[in-house]
């Protein structure tokens, strides 16, 4: 009788253990409301514990090269492809062939299946229309309105070394430069004197316009629209030159100590289910499972540059060093 007890007890004790083992570690980049519907209910279905952090884009790359030899993460859920490919390059991502891959575009995803492509964000200003009229200003229509004297320490936007949506804004001017680089950097010198602080996240910005803390700013248009439905007084606005564009993304991360539980929550962030709650968050889904919020912006209402963005990712390093030398390291 001890002994059967005994068996018992082992046998409890490996159940035990095994479900305790039903976890994932999750980097995103995704907004913490967004996040946590998203991970909560795939918690809810499957019962594997997520364990996540929202971090910048530029933060997880970061993150994952110091961890490279002890990854703390499985897994990186959101931010702009450009840090997605930077990884990628870098050897910090694994390469995963979802059978749910086929209801993505083939143009964005990564065709050695590193990353995929969750939704797409053109770049825009949102400027508080209270503050901006009792600041005699008027919300800006194009990237040269940006260096007019009268928005002078009246715009913010984020750091690019940790945020890859400021990253998006330089690489965007480039295009809108027809590549001609000294130009591109000629402005960005011009815009830092109207820019009053460069915050680590490329939301942030457009929280502190929302809150009359500053009249303009510069972000994703998504987080704009979502700032605008929630009651915010303000106007969003295309850059007239052209505006770049993220992509959205998603990684395994090489290494990872759950990688199981990591495929399959990247398999179910590409299921209709969780599709259809990315793209109430008036973003431009790229899954054909999901339809476009009717108050977001479409891809084909902006007039967008033709980013190339594998020559964003590879000359990354440079740029950011180049932006730190010229701009950031002097404020």
């Amino acid at each position: 009788m001890k002994r059967i007890a005994l068996v018992a007890m082992v046998l409890l004790l490996g159940v035990t253990l095994a479900f305790g083992q039903q976890k994932v570690g999750v980097y995103t980049t995704l907004e913490e409301p967004l996040a946590k519907e998203l991970f909560d209910l795939f918690q809810k279905e499957t019962g594997i514990q997520v364990n996540w952090q929202r971090l910048s884009g530029g933060e997880v790359e970061s993150r994952l090269e110091a961890e490279k030899a002890n990854p703390q993460a499985s897994i990186w859920v959101g931010g702009v492809g450009l840090n997605h490919i930077s990884a990628k390059i870098k050897g910090l991502t694994t390469p995963y062939k979802s059978k749910m891959l086929e209801n993505t575009p083939p143009q964005f995803r990564d065709p050695e299946n590193y990353w995929v492509g969750l939704y797409l964000g053109p770049l825009a200003f949102v400027t508080n229309n209270k503050i901006a009229k009792e600041q005699g200003i008027v919300p800006p229509k194009s990237w040269a309105d940006l260096l007019k004297p009268e928005y002078k320490g009246k715009i913010r936007m984020a750091n690019p070394t940790t945020s890859g949506t400021a990253y998006n804004v330089i690489t965007t001017l480039r295009y809108v430069f027809k590549n001609d680089e000294e130009k591109v950097f000629d402005y960005l010198r011009k815009l830092d004197k109207n820019i009053d602080q460069y915050t680590k996240s490329g939301s942030a910005p457009g929280k502190s316009v929302a809150i009359g803390e500053i009249p303009v700013a510069i972000g994703y248009a998504h987080d704009q629209v979502k700032l605008k439905v929630e009651g915010a007084d303000v106007t969003i606005t295309i850059p007239e030159e052209g505006t770049g564009y993220e992509i959205a993304s998603m990684s395994l991360v090489k290494g990872g100590p759950d990688m199981v539980n990591a495929k399959k929550l990247y398999d179910w962030i590409l299921s209709p289910k969780a599709q259809e709650i990315i793209a109430k968050w008036y973003v431009v889904p790229l899954s054909k499972l999901a339809k476009k919020n009717p108050v977001a912006f479409g891809m084909d209402e902006v007039k967008a540059v033709d980013q190339d963005i594998l020559w964003d990712a590879n000359n990354k390093e440079r740029l950011l060093k180049r932006w730190v030398d010229e701009i950031g390291s002097k404020r």
